[in-house]
């Protein structure tokens, strides 16, 4: 689904099986595994003082015990969560599968004929390329720039953007309205680091991505010795466009993203490409301006697109389809588009089981409609009902926070209060379903289903053009393990999926449940409140309700937490990039935060009462700590450095807490333990 580039997804885990001793259970998906605590005493190692690591303290023994598996890149706690769902999921796919005469355009049909197709590897494999013969036919009949263009914006109609980005959504400024946006793109590695930087591990990638172009050009027909002349080629275009992209870093700044132009002056800045004639090939009318998140890139790719020999754009478009295409593909390709991306990039030893990879795409196809089955199945109004209760209290907690704060306003603090208690709040699925009326979908062909899933969702997304923005919209599918904040809607987001083990259920204590579910909620809502969330208001337009002199403090608060995190490092010394991750750091500070203080206010939190030798607040802690468990592959790893706006796992886990006076008393920190930090040193925002 398109979400916006800056939209808050907060991804929490990968996916993966269950260790060793933990089950699944038969029951709702609000029950613990069987045989497992939610807080798990056998997971710490005691030979760790939880003083100096207490990410290594709590989990320490399950890391050592728990070896990452051959399909994965990272193996933790939510390992168990996402396969409860997969597996789960699973049932329904191949019960939608075997189904007969299920009628057109139902869940049970849609469903079960997207999967079937996927699992039809036979049939797949016998088509090989010719899949998207028509689709390379199409790149091969380009003659000029012209036709280039026009061969681009097709392209984009059909859910491929092989050169830049574009979607439909709300106008920052204004966000009842809809508009255009465009955003860069055109590389096939996942940053313009990969490409600029002189690093032997960014060397030896690029050197790897040039062998890695020229199989699957082969793969795809072309002789050898043109094969590894075409990777040149296109290797060059892309350093060219990563020359000119804009950094991760400075993205996060909502306003430098934020460009409005009409039509005729984009096209003025961009010599040879007739942004009106553009907009009418991909299906947009009675537009007259956009959205433009990086206008140097435009400019120049409109001069790359004048300079560039009319053979080479088609080698380039050649390529990002068959790559973006290839995991639909018979296996060859399939395989050495592993090999690239999943071993060479991630680490990751062996493919995951076909299974797990057509089901995400169903999920991306007619995640709705899985949605439905999902939900139907494995959701409780008990589960929801507790959740709102959990949103709510820890509401109030922020509104207390807000209200006792030394160094923001009153006025400031009325404001901050107002959009506190405007945020809309989405728990388990969609109170309105999609409608996939008009998409097409059969049981013999996995490309076809692929193709009209992504002209369907095109189409569906132009269509919001001219109307008011839909704020009953989800962003993420029902069975999704994830949650976001969404600043346009300022709403906090919890799909069904992340409702369960390690971070929710319905029948352990409230240590447990705000040391997990209720931090993931304050972390959400805190993304309301970080350095770039703070910049929209309580409507969700892009708009200042700062005084100057609140702003300031703020801002002397967010650099403390930056430098905090620039500090620390994983691997051989590489640092976590402190302004890239600075907005999920900010709101894991917030969540873990916010969500102690409403557990103080539990009738658990104001007593002292033991569980398996731990007091309230230690258990709150445990709790925290366990969910960010995991091992990690160094490829992934060093990648994440790179593109993940969340920080390592036991940063995440030991930041906050190192700022945070109730832990240092739960677990007796001093002067001289690791994690002591001066009271003056001591990162403190909301």
């Amino acid at each position: 689904m398109n979400l916006k580039p800056f939209l808050y997804v907060c991804s929490f885990a990968s996916v993966g099986l269950f260790s060793c001793q933990e089950k699944a259970s038969d029951s709702k998906f609000t029950s613990l595994p069987e045989g497992v605590k939610f807080i798990e005493p056998s997971y710490i190692d005691t030979t760790v003082n939880p003083a100096d690591d207490f990410y290594a303290y709590a989990n320490g023994a399950w890391m050592k015990n728990n070896a990452i598996p051959a399909s994965e890149t990272r193996w933790g706690s939510f390992n168990l969560l996402e396969d409860f769902n997969k597996k789960a999921l699973k049932g329904l796919l191949e019960e939608a599968a075997a189904k007969k005469g299920a009628s057109k355009g139902s869940p049970e049909q849609m469903v079960g004929d997207v999967y079937r197709s996927g699992m039809d590897s036979v049939a797949i494999d016998k088509a090989g390329v010719t899949a998207i013969q028509s689709e390379l036919d199409k790149i091969n009949a380009i003659t000029d720039s012209k036709s280039l263009l026009n061969e681009i914006t097709r392209e984009a109609t059909s859910g491929m953007n092989p050169l830049f980005g574009f979607y439909v959504g709300p106008d920052d400024k204004n966000v009842t309205n809809n508009i255009c946006n465009l955003y860069q793109g055109g590389l096939g590695l996942p940053d313009r680091d990969y490409y600029l930087k002189n690093e032997p591990r960014e060397k030896d990638i690029r050197a790897k991505y040039l062998v890695h172009m020229a199989k699957m050009l082969q793969l795809s027909g072309e002789a050898e010795a043109d094969a590894a002349k075409h990777a040149t080629t296109i290797m060059n275009m892309e350093t060219a466009m990563a020359k000119v992209s804009m950094d991760r870093v400075t993205m996060r700044d909502p306003y430098k993203v934020y460009n409005k132009l009409t039509l005729a002056d984009l096209t003025a800045k961009t010599p040879g490409i007739d942004w009106k004639e553009m907009m009418t090939n991909m299906m947009v009318t009675n537009q007259d301006t956009l959205l433009v998140a990086q206008p140097d890139f435009f400019v120049a790719l409109s001069s790359m697109i004048k300079q560039t020999p009319i053979d080479d754009w088609k080698v380039y478009l050649k390529w990002h389809l068959i790559s973006g295409m290839a995991g639909y593909l018979s296996k060859d390709f399939d395989q050495e588009n592993f090999e690239f991306y999943g071993k060479t990039m991630r680490g990751q030893q062996e493919q995951k089981p076909r299974w797990k990879r057509v089901l995400s795409v169903v999920d991306g196809s007619v995640g709705d409609q899985l949605g439905k089955m999902y939900t139907d199945k494995y959701f409780t109004a008990a589960a929801k009902k507790r959740m709102m209760e959990l949103v709510d209290n820890l509401q109030v907690a922020f509104e207390a926070r807000i209200k006792t704060l030394d160094w923001m306003s009153d006025s400031t603090k009325a404001k901050a209060n107002e959009k506190l208690h405007s945020f809309i709040k989405k728990i388990g699925y969609p109170d309105k379903w999609r409608d996939y009326k008009g998409l097409e979908i059969v049981g013999d062909s996995y490309m076809k289903n692929i193709l009209a899933s992504n002209a369907f969702d095109y189409k569906y997304m132009i269509s919001k053009l001219g109307k008011p923005v839909d704020k009953t919209e989800w962003g993420m599918t029902p069975p999704t393990v994830n949650a976001y904040y969404n600043p346009a809607f300022n709403e906090i987001v919890f799909p069904a999926g992340i409702l369960q083990y390690p971070f929710f259920d319905l029948s352990v204590d409230d240590a447990a449940i705000y040391g997990g579910i209720g931090a993931v909620i304050g972390h959400e809502m805190t993304h309301g409140f970080d350095d770039q969330g703070c910049q929209y208001a309580a409507d969700g337009n892009l708009k200042n309700w700062w005084s100057d002199e609140d702003k300031s403090r703020f801002d002397a608060k967010t650099k403390m937490v930056k430098e905090q995190y620039d500090g620390y490092t994983i691997l051989d010394n590489k640092h976590v990039n402190g302004a890239l991750t600075l907005g999920e750091n900010i709101a894991d500070l917030g969540g873990v935060t916010i969500a102690y203080d409403a557990f103080k206010l539990t009738k658990q939190g104001k007593g002292q009462e033991k569980i398996d030798g731990f007091t309230p607040e230690q258990r709150f802690f445990l709790s925290w700590a366990q969910v960010w468990r995991q091992n990690i592959r160094d490829e992934e790893a060093a990648q994440r450095l790179v593109t993940d706006p969340h920080s390592p796992g036991q940063h995440r886990c030991n930041g906050p807490l190192s700022n945070f006076a109730p832990f240092y008393a739960a677990y007796n920190v001093k002067e001289g333990n690791k994690m002591f930090k001066p009271e003056a040193q001591r990162a403190k925002v909301w």
